[in-house]
């Protein structure tokens, strides 16, 4: 196992090392950087965007990959000297002041503060080719991918009455919007009303596929086929689901932290500043909330970077 420390015996060779290279990650070693503290970036390489072409709904980049943000923010880093590795964090330990990282490589580093911007994981209803298409059709979020399809045809798989919100935030770009309810019962009678007073069918049919005919031509996205369980086909231009996140916090499974409940899903409890129950250990972006847009991610890095830029002093 290789140890990496300064030349001074018993000093921490980073002042902090931040865990996640995404939105959340590469905002907070902004700030640090810009400090002259010395900060490290581990960065796993699968950021949960990946798979969208666009990203949307953050000023001055909208319509931007955002793979091309996160490429964009490396090289703002190497400005200010903070390093990017692309490696896992495989483990936290220690306490503020003498933290540990256990990384893929086999090496333990050692920084006076961990900031754990690694985000989530999205887990994806069981339907054959749902996966496929995600990020190519098959969507989640009406503020980041709903514009695309305005005045479309739009289907939403609805499996939890929490997200039902989907469905009235996309009945304001379209006139065409499906609930498809998957054979389950989750619409209460009011619920059910308030879907016919907007014009929205429900089709309860278990979904059993979805398809597409064709590869997308010149940029444009070509319309998915949903096949049901009663052989009837139906063609969307767009299908929005519900999945379930899962944030990536298996790092700092050392610690006992405080957890916060986030529509069901149990995250991290970290405070405005973005520091956790452990002293020195911070978090900020989708791991601590999974719900955060690009923009809003970006934001609480950068606000975490700001809070330990100040703890540091």
């Amino acid at each position: 196992m290789n140890t990496e420390t300064d030349t001074d015996a018993g000093t921490a060779q980073w002042d902090v090392i931040v865990v996640g290279g995404a939105s959340a990650g590469l905002s907070a070693a902004l700030q640090l950087g810009r400090i002259r503290y010395r900060t490290l970036v581990l960065d796993h390489g699968a950021p949960r965007n990946r798979v969208a072409g666009h990203m949307h709904g953050y000023l001055g980049r909208d319509h931007t990959s955002p793979l091309d943000l996160t490429a964009d923010g490396r090289r703002e880093l190497a400005r200010y000297g903070v390093e990017v590795r692309s490696v896992e964090a495989e483990l936290v330990t220690g306490a503020i002041d003498d933290f540990t990282v256990r990384t893929s490589d086999g090496r333990e580093l050692r920084a006076r503060r961990v900031l754990l911007a690694s985000g989530a994981a999205d887990a994806l209803p069981e339907v054959p080719g749902l996966a496929q298409y995600w990020g190519s059709g098959v969507h989640h979020c009406p503020f980041c991918d709903g514009w695309e399809y305005a005045d479309q045809r739009i289907a939403v798989l609805l499996d939890v009455p929490e997200a039902i919100h989907q469905v009235k935030l996309l009945r304001r770009l379209s006139d065409d919007v499906t609930v498809l309810t998957n054979g389950l019962e989750v619409l209460d009678p009011e619920q059910v009303a308030l879907m016919e007073a907007l014009g929205v069918e429900i089709d309860p049919t278990p979904l059993t596929s979805v398809q597409r005919d064709g590869d997308d031509d010149g940029g444009e996205v070509s319309p998915l086929d949903l096949e049901f369980a009663d052989g009837r086909t139906r063609r969307v231009d767009a299908l929005f689901v519900r999945p379930t996140p899962t944030p990536r916090d298996s790092a700092v499974t050392a610690y006992d932290l405080e957890r916060q409940d986030v529509f069901g899903i149990a995250c991290i409890a970290a405070d405005e500043m973005g520091r956790t129950s452990v002293p020195g250990l911070h978090a900020a972006g989708n791991v601590v909330n999974p719900m955060l847009s690009v923009a809003a991610a970006v934001g609480a890095g950068a606000t975490a970077g700001y809070a330990l830029a100040g703890e540091l002093l």
